[in-house]
């Protein structure tokens, strides 16, 4: 973990944008000759559990093959990735002719081109409307950094910011071979076999501890010895979340079935499995009550099954912009709610973008927690699968032409109970210039749920402000064209 968040140290420092160097939008974690996640910093959830799809992808196409000196760039969701502006990069270290690790850092992108500014369109029905899509680039090669190739495919892509994209790439790169300078260091210190060895014990302890969690949760919930516990959920278009989760308790394994779950859809909700993926390794390590590093060793007592076609494996031309924002946030809740573990949280991460031809900006916006058993919810948090900040208001009011007017808990929000849900969040910002805004959230039409009696929490809402005086609703997901001073 020390090297993940090292690495992490440099991407933060030396990016330029505001989504990196402030939100801390990225994740940076060490991997196995396989591709299985060993460790990471405590960065964003729905990266670190979905990047090892990404690696293994590239793994699998280059295997022993991949070259000293050469880093791979992608976005794809059939490449392991989750939406177009999260870009993974991914740096192998070799020795005795062949990689034996992997160092890989994913950041959200400022833009990477799309319909509109800050690649998260709210109304894209395909995957060629959200931006650029990469299964695998040479980035660099035999040390050489091919800068026109990104450049190009940003471009082509109508990339509103080239060169602020291009920098943070770099930055990338950097952290990544910090990582790699890391590990050759230990590897030195310690020996090769030794280091393998508490690598993989690593992964071993994470799913001994997986599978005496599942014996405990059997046993709690009062199943049989090969027992099944489900939930379902509705989204705010009407699909259907479900899951099944047998658990045979002699063995302390698990199967996790979302049968059941909707088709793929029309809009953005579609969530490439590597979604589904990080939600089950995320709401497993929430679940042990040991000190343990997320890793691949999580899933090992896991079978997932995800219906081909669905909204959790969709097509590959299908857009996907919102699955990874909003449709991760609510399988979790699902998840939770099978485990019987904890009420519904805020349920998306309440996306917002602005820019125009030349610039872009996004930020995510906090919500409330769920209340557990023993404990309330935490208010004005980012929740579950997102983890990074709010911009700070004087950076946003310095970089963009907007101010902003609110920022205060949304009091009594939560929903009540003997323990309560956490408070969500108002925030109004006023556009001072011409400007497209949009946003995507959920939780607009269905309320979070209570858990054991417990109150549902209070919907959100989105509302537009004119100068002139009144206000609207905005809907669940919406784009605007702003030619004068709103909020």
């Amino acid at each position: 973990m020390s090297i993940a968040e090292q690495c992490g140290r440099v991407l933060q420092r030396t990016a330029i944008s505001v989504n990196i160097k402030e939100r801390l939008d990225f994740s940076v974690a060490l991997f196995d000759a396989t591709g299985g996640l060993v460790a990471n910093a405590p960065h964003v959830p729905v990266h670190l559990g979905s990047m090892q799809a990404a690696v293994r992808y590239q793994v699998d196409r280059l295997g022993p093959s991949w070259a000293p000196g050469d880093v791979l760039l992608a976005n794809h969701p059939q490449a392991g990735g989750t939406h177009l502006p999260d870009v993974t990069v991914i740096t192998p270290v070799h020795r005795g002719g062949a990689p034996v690790f992997y160092v890989a850092s994913r950041g959200h992108q400022t833009d990477v081109g799309g319909a509109t500014p800050g690649s998260m369109p709210p109304f894209s029905a395909t995957l060629a409307e959200e931006g650029m899509a990469v299964e695998s680039m040479k980035l660099v090669e035999g040390g050489v950094f091919h800068e026109d190739r990104l450049v190009d495919a940003l471009s082509r892509a109508g990339c509103r910011c080239v060169r602020d994209v291009l920098s943070d790439i770099k930055a990338q790169v950097a952290a990544n071979n910090k990582g790699v300078a890391l590990v050759g260091d230990l590897i030195a210190a310690e020996g090769l076999p030794v280091v393998l060895a508490y690598m993989r014990h690593i992964q071993t302890a994470a799913a001994a501890a997986v599978r005496s969690m599942l014996r405990r949760v059997s046993a709690d919930a009062g199943l049989p010895p090969v027992g099944t516990l489900s939930a379902t959920d509705g989204m705010d278009d009407g699909s259907v979340l479900a899951v099944a989760i047998t658990i045979d308790r002699s063995a302390g394994t698990g199967v996790v079935d979302f049968t059941g779950t909707t088709g793929a859809v029309a809009g953005n909700t579609n969530a490439p499995p590597a979604i589904a993926a990080s939600a089950v390794i995320y709401t497993l390590r929430c679940l042990v009550d040991l000190d343990i590093p997320l890793n691949q060793g999580c899933l090992e007592p896991i079978t997932l099954v995800l219906p081909p076609g669905s909204l959790l494996s969709p097509p590959p031309a299908a857009a996907v912009v919102g699955g990874n924002v909003l449709t991760s946030q609510r399988v979790t809740d699902v998840l939770l709610r099978a485990f019987r573990a904890a009420a519904a949280s805020q349920g998306c991460m309440n996306n917002l973008t602005f820019g125009d031809a030349t610039t872009s900006y996004y930020e995510t916006i906090a919500g409330g927690g769920g209340a557990g058993p023993t404990w309330d919810g935490a208010s004005g948090v980012h929740t579950h699968m997102t983890n990074t900040r709010i911009t700070d208001a004087e950076t946003l009011e310095r970089r963009y032409p907007v101010v902003l007017r609110e920022w205060h808990l949304r009091a009594g929000s939560g929903g009540g109970g003997a323990h309560r849900g956490g408070d969500g969040v108002v925030r109004t910002i006023e556009f001072r210039a011409p400007l497209t805004v949009s946003i995507l959230s959920e939780r607009r039409e269905t309320a979070p749920w209570g858990a054991a009696g417990g109150g549902d929490g209070a919907r959100g809402e989105n509302r537009l402000r004119r100068k002139g005086g009144g206000s609207s609703s905005w809907g669940v997901r919406r784009p605007w064209r702003c030619s004068r001073a709103t909020a």
